[in-house]
């Protein structure tokens, strides 16, 4: 099905973030950029408010193409900031309650994202930035680079969707085994086990991030968000009703501008010409 998006002023989008979260863009490439180096980017409340506003924004605008996520200096994301939770009114259950809530709202924007979303995780992804990076369609990462999914270790449970994206990654039994131990994984365990996309050379994920990112462009990004929608939504229908979903949405497709163009190659026996302007 295609949904059709306002376009935002590139004057509030582009201009009036926080310097905690940078945002820029590479053609219609939006770089959503984590920026606490001095705390290996870890999430305070305003900050992940921010990040959630940002995807927000960037999910209504029909002039982005694909959504790559990184951090500043050294670190993807370390998780929550954990000192700043101590000091909230109300201490750490009602500092966590809130900031689970506003963390929540950005990773269900990346969910229901029509263009795709990948991490660039150039250093330690920990905590809410381990479920951050899954949550995302794709993630490449350095080779120095390392996930740790670091809750438990301090005595909470994972958040961010954490629980959702890990065993549909990796398997139930090894989910539970990362959960239990939270031993970190590295890039070659976690390429191993299918919780990366690429692995690059240091300094390198987010070049490849958006090379990514410009080769999806030149493919039907309908096609892909359909295809994203009804993958996740799998996991939650009896099979007669998921079928349906599927008779629906390639009908649906088929109908769209870039439906129309891959089935016009197909008999014309050339490759398909997916216009970048097409409705998502």
């Amino acid at each position: 099905m295609s949904i059709k998006y306002g376009k935002i002023p590139l004057s509030s989008l582009w201009c009036n973030m926080a310097e905690s979260v940078l945002l820029s863009k590479e053609g219609d490439i939006a770089v959503v950029t984590l920026n606490r180096p001095e705390v290996f980017n870890a999430f305070d409340h305003e900050m992940v408010q921010r990040l959630a506003d940002c995807l927000t924004d960037i999910a209504a605008d029909a002039g982005i193409r694909g959504v790559v996520i990184t951090g500043a200096g050294k670190a993807f994301c370390a998780g929550g900031d954990l000192k700043s939770a101590s000091k909230f009114p109300g201490g750490p259950p009602a500092a966590f309650y809130k900031l689970a809530s506003i963390f929540h709202k950005g990773i269900v924007e990346i969910f229901r994202m029509r263009r795709p979303v990948i991490a660039a995780v150039n250093g330690i992804a920990a905590g809410a930035g381990f479920s951050l990076a899954l949550a995302c369609d794709f993630r490449v990462m350095e080779k120095s680079a390392s996930f740790r999914q670091a809750y438990t270790s301090w005595g909470l449970c994972i958040d961010g969707g954490g629980t959702y994206t890990l065993p549909r990654l990796v398997g139930s039994a090894r989910a539970i085994e990362i959960a239990a131990f939270d031993a970190p994984i590295s890039s070659v365990q976690a390429i191993q086990w299918g919780l990366v996309t690429k692995v690059t050379d240091d300094g390198r994920s987010l070049e490849k991030a958006l090379n990514i990112a410009r080769e999806l462009e030149k493919r039907s990004l309908n096609s892909f968000a359909v295809s994203k929608r009804l993958i996740l939504e799998s996991f939650c229908a009896p099979v007669e009703v998921h079928l349906e979903k599927e008779r629906e949405g390639i009908s649906a497709c088929a109908a769209h501008p870039d439906g129309i163009e891959g089935l016009a190659a197909f008999n014309e026996k050339r490759s398909p010409e997916f216009k970048r302007d097409s409705p998502l």
